[in-house]
């Protein structure tokens, strides 16, 4: 079920680091350990963030002999950017409105 997996998807992009770790494997594949590197946090809790990526379906790990790499699933991204089109026209309203009203302000007048 969508909504469901909007939930998760929601959850996981909570946090900063899970948010961080995302932003590096939308450049490329990366091991634990590379994923790890920015952080001050030991492997286990970097996998521990992965397990909820992975929970939620935004990351995905293969095997290659003894490498495991983590890549990023972009399809739970997909799901969310198109939960927030069906805001796109409160929002816009709302900027058109400011605009509206910016435009008064230097005019003179009120809106």
């Amino acid at each position: 079920m969508i909504e469901d997996r909007l939930s998760s998807t929601f959850a996981a992009l909570a946090d900063p680091t899970r948010r961080a770790i995302l932003a590096r494997l939308a450049s490329g594949e990366a091991t634990v350990t590379e994923l790890a590197e920015p952080f001050t946090m030991s492997l286990p809790a970097i996998s521990k963030h992965l397990k909820v990526l992975e929970r939620a379906g935004l990351v995905s790990r293969s095997r290659t002999a003894q490498w495991r790499p983590c890549r990023l699933e972009a399809g739970p991204l997909s799901d969310v950017a198109e939960w927030a089109e069906r805001y796109r026209t409160f929002w816009d309203g709302g900027f058109d409105r400011l605009d509206e009203h910016l435009r008064g302000i230097q005019k003179g007048t009120k809106p």
